[in-house]
């Protein structure tokens, strides 16, 4: 009874042989790049920069910097809301710029003779 399925000689085509070196070459790169981005700072600003707000690559808010006249004891909903703002596009920022380089690194795997099919 003939084998259904598998490849002959049961050795992977040459196609699949090199897709799997791309992928592992790909989660290296992508190991390494993470591990740049977690020790990188984003620094974001709010209220023309009474505000200053800075994040890690770790989503850790690891300084803050508050210009004096924008401290006003009877307006401190102001304050609160120029550091959550500053906080947040420091955050955005740091997002931003870690799933573009993911993406680079992932844009860089040939699929070969597997199109579109997204693996």
């Amino acid at each position: 009874m003939a084998k259904r399925g598998g490849f002959p000689g049961g050795a992977m085509p040459g196609n699949m042989n090199n897709l799997m070196k791309q992928a592992q070459r790909m989660q290296r790169q992508m190991e390494e790049k993470q591990k740049e981005l977690e020790s990188k700072i984003w620094e974001a600003q709010a209220g023309g920069g009474a505000v200053k707000v800075r994040v890690s690559g770790q989503k850790e808010m690891v300084g803050i910097e508050i210009a004096k006249e924008v401290v006003d004891p009877d307006d401190v909903e102001m304050l609160q809301d120029l550091i959550i703002a500053a906080t947040n596009e420091a955050l955005r920022n740091m997002e931003s710029e870690q799933s573009e380089a993911m993406n680079g690194i992932a844009g860089g795997l040939d699929l070969g003779g597997f199109g579109g099919l997204g693996f």
